[in-house]
């Protein structure tokens, strides 16, 4: 089992950048895949990126790609998500949950087995 707590929402400018990170306790960290998702109020819980056990492989949403990118620390038991060039749209809870395989499907909620608590990314216009 691995327990994950995100961090390094808040708020900002249109524009703007931050740096999310997923800590995970358990010595198996590098065993599990790693996925972000986001949800705004009242909308669906959507994929943002995803990352291999080794981070060798990533995966985006198709609408994303070049702006978010996905990494991760297995020494440091932490996933990164950096976003840049922030819009409005991209306002919503921020998620990490973890999978114990990448290649069976990574963009549904239902194909993760662990969630952490999120972390709300403001972005004003």
């Amino acid at each position: 089992q691995v327990h994950l707590v995100e961090s390094g929402g808040g708020l900002v400018q249109a524009g703007g950048s931050l740096r999310l990170s997923c800590a995970a306790s358990g010595r198996t960290f590098s065993n599990y895949a790693i996925g972000w998702f986001r949800q705004a109020p009242g909308k669906e819980r959507l994929f943002v990126a995803a990352i291999t056990k080794s981070g060798g492989a990533r995966s985006y949403a198709d609408s994303l790609e070049g702006r978010f990118t996905i990494s991760r620390d297995n020494a440091k038991n932490t996933v990164y998500l950096q976003m840049n060039s922030l819009q409005p749209e991209d306002t919503a809870v921020y998620y990490c949950a973890a999978k114990r395989t990448y290649d069976t499907g990574i963009y549904s909620p239902d194909d993760y087995d662990f969630w952490g608590q999120g972390t709300q990314a403001t972005v004003s216009s």
